[in-house]
């Protein structure tokens, strides 16, 4: 009997099976810290609420309805609360539990590893932008056509990449009550000097002149510009760079883990 003979298996499937366990554990892992998934998921949805039932009939400065413009900016909130603080608490967790030491010792891909924890926060993040649609659809009625909300939610989920990567280079080198007291004082106080709760006109003039520096204000405007059709390339750039950065600190924290 002759034996059948397959051709051979490509390289990438390796790396795809790891990168599935991978998600499936980071998913996992972010739903072991309740309190971090309270505060980063349910926190910024209760925000919007409260904020879309007093102000969002109301018209903005571009001519769109209050509670369009908050799904940017709030939505800006939301996604980056999930992608900054959940997967960097949750492998500052695996890092204390020893977990990052089996996968260091495995050499498992760096790649593979960031990767699947992006991957692994985008549900939750996604969440974040339903539930907020949700309460923006009772409280103000349809604001946006299908297009451009799907042009929102895409712009949002993709934006939160670099957060992602700056959590995950805080984690791998934090514990996890270190890297959610580091991330919170580093995320809140960009909340609000990016104009995602108040207008930046509102702001003193010294907040108004940091703005530019900050990547929410920059994803915030992005967008905004999804919605009012304004160039947002600049903005666009300033994400990218901080992508870049953000992937090279990573890279380096892992590389120099210590477990």
């Amino acid at each position: 009997m002759t034996a059948i003979e397959t051709g051979p298996t490509s390289p990438l499937v390796p790396h795809l099976r790891v990168l599935g366990v991978e998600v499936a554990d980071g998913v996992r892992a972010i739903l072991r810290e309740p309190t971090a998934l309270f505060f980063s998921v349910l926190f910024p949805v209760m925000f919007f609420a409260l904020f879309a039932s007093l102000f969002g009939n109301q018209p903005s400065a571009s001519g769109l309805p209050t509670a369009a413009t908050m799904l940017a900016t709030f939505g800006t909130f939301g996604v980056v609360s999930v992608m900054l603080l959940s997967p960097g608490v949750a492998v500052a967790e695996d890092r204390t539990s020893g977990w990052l030491r089996v996968k260091k010792v495995s050499a498992a891909p760096i790649g593979t590893t960031i990767a699947a924890k992006v991957i692994s926060a985008l549900p939750y993040a996604l969440a974040v932008v339903l539930a907020i649609s949700g309460v923006s659809l009772l409280v103000a009625g349809p604001v946006l056509d299908l297009g451009t909300w799907l042009r929102l939610v895409g712009v949002l989920l993709l934006g939160g990449l670099p957060f992602t990567l700056l959590g995950l280079a805080v984690g791998f080198v934090a514990s996890s009550n270190a890297t959610a007291a580091v991330l919170n004082a580093v995320y809140l106080p960009m909340v609000v000097a990016s104009g995602l709760w108040f207008p930046l006109d509102m702001m003193p003039r010294f907040v108004q002149a940091l703005a530019p520096f900050l990547p929410t204000y920059h994803l915030a405007q992005l967008a905004l510009a999804q919605l009012t059709g304004a160039d947002a390339l600049g903005n666009l750039l300033a994400l990218l760079l901080t992508t870049t950065i953000s992937a090279v600190l990573a890279g380096w924290a892992y590389r120099n883990l210590r477990v």
